[in-house]
């Protein structure tokens, strides 16, 4: 079976393998080295009652500072994969995009207006935009949803979930 053609712009890197792996082991060494700078500041040596606190969390840090380490430096001298395997092409991060940015929005609009209404909101913009549903039925189903989940937790689970800084729900009296 024939593989379908890609246009020439959707084909196209946008980053490589090798660099990839380089900035994300990066970044996890950065997350290691502020876990071990806390637990050395908690006292990760072993006392006469027994290890202190930041003990575990100071080796399992330091572990992950030298693994990632060694994956930065092998990934940067070569070892590591061809800088000319693509890790992502542009219509794959598109794709991507599509469905990370409304994530992105979805949880600052619950921040703001709270759970319930960002839902409703986000299921029915997704519904439309990326289901391609008629706008009668993407916000009746998305409203519908949001409706039963606050009335499954607030109502009979009797579990407040966050309303949001704006509290737009404010007149149910939940």
């Amino acid at each position: 079976m024939d593989e379908p053609t890609k246009s020439g712009d959707d084909a196209r890197r946008v980053v490589s393998t090798r660099r990839m792996e380089a900035i994300v082991a990066a970044v996890i060494f950065l997350c290691g080295a502020v876990f071990l700078y806390q637990s050395y500041k908690l006292g990760f040596r072993w006392a006469i009652e027994g290890p202190q606190s930041g003990f575990f969390p100071f080796y399992v840090s330091l572990i992950i500072c030298v693994a990632s380490a060694s994956v930065v430096f092998g990934a940067l001298r070569g070892h590591m994969g061809s800088d000319e395997e693509s890790f992502v092409e542009r219509g794959q991060l598109k794709q991507v995009l599509a469905v990370l940015i409304p994530a992105a929005v979805y949880i600052l609009g619950i921040q703001l207006i709270g759970i319930y209404v960002a839902s409703a909101i986000y299921i029915s913009l997704f519904m439309r935009l990326m289901g391609k549903y008629s706008w009668m039925k993407s916000v009746a189903l998305g409203v519908i949803i949001c409706v039963l989940f606050f009335f499954m937790f607030e109502v009979w689970f009797q579990v407040p979930l966050y309303k949001g800084y704006w509290d737009v729900t404010g007149w149910t009296g939940y």
